[in-house]
């Protein structure tokens, strides 16, 4: 993947080897010559800085690219971001179930598992055992585990970005204000041996978010992306960056009240999750008769076709299309995307029949609302990416070569 769109290095004496990596890696100019022209260094500095690189082993020559003067000569040398000096952890948490995955710098998944991993057990225990699927999961993919430059992890609630730590989070009895960073990071440690690696935390629904745009709806300035599975939760990515609001409890639609006397898990009546969800539609096909314990068994009985699933998931979709009205009148994104285990066929279909119904015209116009094309993989590609993005970032870069000696 990319560096973060819109970003410009900085001009002159200012513009550091991080700064020459950002315009390496997002496109921007992959020759030297390209870098003296967009930072306006020489070309002994540029040269210079450009050794660090190559001596952290971040950066490679490619192939050689076209001539850059007009009186001819040999083509110039190009330059990449070299994506095999290094791996990214990832891991997904939802109410019952987890994903885990060794990705490339560049966002290859490399290794994958999924398997049963219940929320409510508690931080120290869940966190543990995510540490064991990553010891696993680097021997699977032969890597080892110093390789390893930083771990993301999705989860489903609100996250304060500064801290990494969960606020209030409805579906995660036991983790509020817990130090997931510190203890997923001991967690590698303890089973791989390794150094503790930087561990970043964000939201389920932000993370998909951030990995489907990036991964398909690049210049798409604003992406929404509506999780629905066991609960209900939508990410944002504005300008090429996830927006998260103050204190990271943007885009928790499904606490919005819709006028219900359902109870939500978070206390109050009549949420959007409480009657619109994952959760919400398996209770009424228990009331039914139908074994049903969370949105991943819905998912199972709309793949199969069952038609009581399909009539529940099609009013939850008229549901959320209600609030979905508003939120594309605020926002005016470019593409809605529906996920989870409900973001099939009847789901959207009413999603659309309310969307349309109650959005302006002029709202919807250029909008495209569309499904999941990462599927389960969404959030392990966003939360790599996350990683990517923060430790190489220019400031960054300049602290981790310093740490190397280069």
């Amino acid at each position: 993947m990319t560096g973060r769109p819109g970003r410009t290095g900085r001009a002159g004496s200012q513009a550091s080897a991080g700064d020459l990596l950002e315009l390496v890696r997002s496109g921007r100019a992959t020759t030297r010559g390209a870098l003296q022209q967009a930072t306006g260094l020489s070309r002994a500095t540029v040269g210079q800085r450009l050794d660090r690189l190559f001596r952290a082993g971040w950066l490679r020559e490619g192939a050689g690219g076209p001539v850059e003067s007009p009186l001819g000569g040999r083509p110039s040398i190009t330059l990449e971001f070299d994506d095999a000096h290094a791996v990214v952890l990832a891991a997904d948490l939802d109410t019952r179930h987890a994903r885990a995955a060794v990705l490339s710098l560049t966002g290859e998944i490399l290794a994958e598992h999924g398997g049963t991993l219940v929320i409510d057990d508690g931080p120290d225990a869940v966190l543990g055992e995510l540490g064991g699927w990553f010891a696993e999961l680097l021997e699977k993919a032969g890597h080892r585990a110093e390789e390893v430059c930083g771990i993301g992890l999705a989860v489903p609630g609100p996250v304060d970005s500064e801290t990494g730590r969960v606020v209030q989070p409805p579906m995660m009895p036991g983790w509020d204000g817990y130090d997931i960073r510190g203890r997923l990071s001991r967690a590698f440690t303890e089973r791989t041996g390794a150094a503790e690696v930087p561990v970043l935390v964000d939201n389920d629904a932000n993370l998909m978010a951030y990995g489907e745009q990036r991964s398909g709806y690049a210049d798409c300035s604003a992406f929404v992306l509506v999780k629905v599975s066991t609960g209900i939760g939508a990410g944002v990515v504005v300008d090429g960056s996830i927006f998260r609001g103050i204190d990271g409890g943007a885009g928790d639609i499904g606490h919005i009240r819709v006028g219900a006397e359902a109870l939500c898990r978070c206390g109050s009546y009549g949420c959007l999750a409480a009657v619109a969800s994952g959760g919400a539609v398996a209770r009424k096909l228990v009331e039914s008769g139908l074994p049903a314990a969370s949105g991943s068994d819905v998912r199972d009985l709309l793949t199969a076709g069952h038609p009581e699933a399909a009539a529940l998931a099609r009013e939850a979709g008229r549901r959320v299309g209600d609030v979905l009205a508003t939120v594309v009148t605020l926002l005016n994104p470019g593409v809605l995307m529906i996920a989870g285990d409900l973001a099939g066929t009847p789901f959207l279909t009413g999603v659309r029949e309310l969307l349309y119904q109650r959005a302006l015209p002029r709202s919807t116009a250029h909008l495209d609302v569309v499904t999941s094309k990462l599927g389960d993989q969404a959030a392990l590609v966003g939360a790599g990416a996350l990683v990517v993005e923060y430790l190489y970032a220019p400031e960054r870069v300049e602290e981790r070569l310093l740490a190397l000696g280069v």
